[in-house]
């Protein structure tokens, strides 16, 4: 099966050489995803709560794309500025996962591109 580039209006567009994502054998893996706007903003001054809401609502857009969605997501890797952030990032994803729980790993991190607080990847399932 063909590997398929995952492009998306709805999320940021990436910021270097790499996709939104990659479906193959019906697999999403979702690139590290910072807190810029589908339009394309950059803020690192943004709260952190705030931050979060961005970095989910671009997963959920790449995902549905992908044709998938957060109640199909297998893995999630995070990583954080700050430890003392993991709770309220904790609030913010189980929010927008509800009653799923993917497998996770939180990895706290001294700084991220541009001065943001929080980046998350996914790795998902395609709806069937």
């Amino acid at each position: 099966m063909p590997i398929k580039s995952i492009n998306t209006l709805l999320a940021a567009q990436p910021l270097g050489h790499y996709s939104q994502a990659q479906s193959v054998d019906g697999f999403i893996y979702v690139s590290g995803i910072l807190p810029v706007t589908a339009a394309g903003k950059i803020d690192p001054n943004l709260n952190f709560t705030t931050q979060t809401e961005i970095v989910m609502q671009n997963a959920a857009a790449i995902l549905n794309e992908a044709g998938s969605d957060m109640n199909h997501v297998v893995k999630s890797t995070v990583y954080v500025v700050d430890v003392s952030n993991w709770g309220a990032f904790d609030i913010v994803y189980a929010r927008h996962f509800g009653a799923h729980r993917p497998a996770r790993a939180v990895v706290p991190v001294v700084n991220l591109h541009h001065g943001f607080l929080v980046e998350v990847d996914m790795f998902a399932k395609v709806k069937p």
